[in-house]
């Protein structure tokens, strides 16, 4: 995979869906999706302190989303887009709706840590923070995340190459609770997805995001990890169509 990978894919028509990757990668890990979801106009790019624009400062979550806004009315078709994220970029999905209701189609959103990590999860994660610029670290992360061999170097380098400073800021941010306060303006379809196989913190995140959003519906897809988008990314693209096309919930 290649760390300069496009960011846009598809002609310039009907609707757009952008996705939002999660804080360890870049754009590069849609891969399979972009492959599979042919005459689509997809957006898929890196987000601010991430893989090319690893560089940049980190803006916190909501300076993030208004990021994401700015490249939705740039590029998307009339300036409007169907949203998906996973991890970081999921809750930059939920920012990006709260903030940014107007342009938002619908959003579906997969592993999101809305209301923080607690306890022994928490503890590890703040762990595994310390070893951020370790290559040990990432070729632990690839083999806990089941990154496909072919992959594991890229990953390895993306993850390597985001700065301690924005990592422990967007971490720092997550690990506290994210949440948006209140009600959001947004009432289009709203999707909360969490893996079978992955923290409990995810599902503690569904009843915040049905305050905000009443109209949030939410699956556990069973037997799924963190980043199903690769462990099973069929199951992942047909969840993305039937969602965008048809609002279809898997059933629970």
């Amino acid at each position: 995979m290649n760390a300069e990978y496009p960011v846009e894919h598809g002609e310039r028509s009907g609707t757009s869906i952008i996705l939002l990757h999660g804080g360890n990668v870049g754009n590069w890990m849609w891969e399979p999706q972009v492959q599979t979801l042919p005459g689509r106009h997809l957006i898929t790019p890196d987000v601010i302190g991430f893989n090319t624009r690893a560089a940049e400062h980190w803006p916190g979550l909501a300076g993030a989303a208004d990021d994401i806004a700015r490249i939705i009315r740039e590029r998307a078709v009339g300036g409007r887009a169907h949203v998906v994220g996973l991890s970081m970029g999921g809750v930059i999905g939920v920012h990006l709706a709260a903030r940014h209701p107007d342009i938002v189609l619908s959003c579906m959103v997969t592993g999101a840590m809305m209301v923080g990590l607690r306890g022994r999860q928490r503890w590890l994660a703040e762990q595994q923070l310390k070893g951020w610029d370790r290559r040990w670290f990432w070729q632990m992360q690839a083999a806990m995340f089941r990154i496909p061999a072919d992959s594991r170097e890229q990953f390895i380098a993306a993850g390597m190459a985001v700065t301690k400073d924005t990592a422990h800021r967007m971490y720092g941010e997550v690990f506290d609770g994210s949440m948006p306060g209140g009600t959001f303006a947004y009432t289009g379809p709203m999707l909360a997805i969490a893996g079978g196989r992955e923290p409990k913190d995810v599902q503690r995140a569904f009843p915040a995001l049905r305050r905000a959003m009443p109209q949030t519906r939410t699956w556990v897809a069973p037997g799924m990890r963190h980043v199903w988008s690769v462990q099973d990314p069929e199951l992942f693209t047909r969840t993305i169509i039937d969602f965008v096309d048809c609002d279809v919930v898997p059933d629970p």
